[in-house]
C-alpha cells in the first residue's frame, strides 16, 4: 500500500501557500471568538488538505467501504460536533482531523473484524520513513493496540505518530501543532517508530 505524498500531483500538506495557512488561522480565530459562521467558510480552504490527508491514509485501495471522500465527510462532521474547540492555527487543525479520521479508521475496522471472525492477522511493519500498515481490518487494530501501549509510555509519542502517520505532517507542522521544537519531534518521532517495532514484532 502506497503511503507517500506523491509531489508530481497534488500539493504536499507540508506546500501550502503562507497566505492559505494565515487565512485558515484566521477563521479559527473567528471560530474561537464565537462567529457562527467561521466554521462552515473553513470548508473550501481546508476541503482538498483533508482528502489529501485521507488519500494518503487510505493509500491505492479500490472497492472498499469506505473511500477518501467519506473519510472527509465523516472526519467533518466530527469536526463540526466540536466546532468551538480552541484550534490555535492549520497545523493544530489538522492534527486534530487526523485523530478523528483514526478514530473512524478503527471503529470500521473493528466493525470489519467482528463481521468476520476468526480472520488471521497480518504483520504491521515500519520503514524508516513512515509507519505502514496493509489495508486489513487486523492490521489497524493490531496498529492501534500498539498506540495504545505506546500511549502508557508517553502519550505525545502517539501524537507525533497522529501528526506523522495519519495526518501526513512535516515535521515543522508537527512541531507547531504539539508547540514542541522540531528536533523534538525529530527525536520523538525515531523513539515511536522503535517501540512500535517491537510492540509488533511481540
Amino acid at each position: 500500500m502506497g503511503t507517500g505524498v506523491d509531489g508530481h500531483g497534488d500539493r504536499s500538506l507540508r506546500e501550502v501557500e503562507p497566505v492559505e495557512g494565515h487565512e485558515i488561522t484566521m477563521h479559527l480565530v473567528a471560530l474561537r471568538a464565537g462567529d457562527p459562521t467561521a466554521f462552515d467558510q473553513l470548508l473550501p480552504l481546508v476541503y482538498e488538505m483533508l482528502r489529501r490527508m485521507a488519500r494518503r491514509r487510505l493509500g491505492d485501495r479500490t472497492g472498499g467501504t469506505l473511500g477518501a471522500t467519506e473519510l472527509v465527510h465523516e472526519a467533518w462532521m466530527r469536526l463540526a460536533a466540536n466546532a468551538r474547540a480552541e484550534w490555535t492555527d492549520r497545523a493544530h487543525f489538522l492534527s486534530v482531523a487526523s485523530i478523528a479520521m483514526r478514530q473512524i479508521l478503527i471503529g470500521l475496522a473493528r466493525a470489519r473484524a467482528r463481521a468476520k471472525r476468526g480472520g488471521g492477522l497480518h504483520r504491521v511493519t515500519l520503514d524508516e520513513d513512515v509507519v505502514t500498515a496493509e489495508d486489513r481490518a487486523s492490521d489497524l487494530m493490531e496498529l492501534d493496540e500498539a498506540l495504545g501501549y505506546l500511549a502508557t509510555l508517553d502519550p505525545r509519542l502517539v501524537r507525533v505518530v497522529e501528526c506523522r502517520f495519519f495526518a501526513g505532517l512535516s515535521e515543522e507542522e508537527t512541531a507547531l501543532a504539539l508547540g514542541v521544537t522540531s528536533r523534538t519531534v525529530r527525536r520523538d518521532w525515531v523513539k515511536a517508530r522503535s517501540l512500535l517495532r517491537e510492540r509488533l514484532a511481540g
